[in-house]
């Protein structure tokens, strides 16, 4: 089942241990320079919740098992923490919790992630989002995100069908 997760607070230690569970593919892969751990901590959680990031998350009989945020920003909406428990890879989570936002937002939606990641530049591929180019990805990243340059330089940028 999707639903929106609580914004009380309650919820957060969860969604923060889902995000630090799956974000250990990162390790050895992305810049050593970029990651941390935890990779989110708590507090950068509440912060981005309080920035407007609203999660959703696939819950099945063991509780809440991934979660996918979306933030908009003007004319578009941006995916922000796609992550699904380690255990639970494979099983059509991420793409069920991805189609529902992309059919809930009435906005464009892009996706920023790691260059490196190719697993999750492919996923969002198989999900009909497009690779933007280096240029435009470079004034997407700037203009929507809050990111350091470090990570602008190593991230790419995917664009929703209704973008092009």
């Amino acid at each position: 089942m999707i639903r929106k997760c609580a914004m009380d607070g309650s919820e957060d230690v969860i969604i923060q241990q889902i995000i630090n569970d799956a974000a250990q593919a990162y390790k050895g892969i992305i810049p050593q320079d970029r990651y941390v751990e935890p990779y989110m901590s708590l507090e950068h959680l509440q912060s981005e919740m309080a920035d407007g990031v609203v999660f959703w998350g696939y819950e099945d009989e063991d509780g809440l098992v991934g979660v996918m945020g979306i933030q908009d920003k003007e004319e578009v909406a941006l995916i922000r923490h796609a992550y699904v428990r380690t255990d639970q890879r494979g099983k059509g989570i991420g793409s069920k919790l991805l189609v529902y936002l992309m059919d809930a937002s009435a906005k464009p939606l892009l996706i920023g992630t790691w260059a490196s990641a190719s697993w999750a530049i492919s996923f969002y591929k198989r999900n009909g989002f497009k690779l933007m180019e280096p240029i435009d990805k470079e004034h997407l990243l700037r203009t929507y995100w809050s990111i350091p340059e470090r990570q602008i330089e190593t991230s790419v940028v995917l664009c929703d069908p209704s973008w092009m």
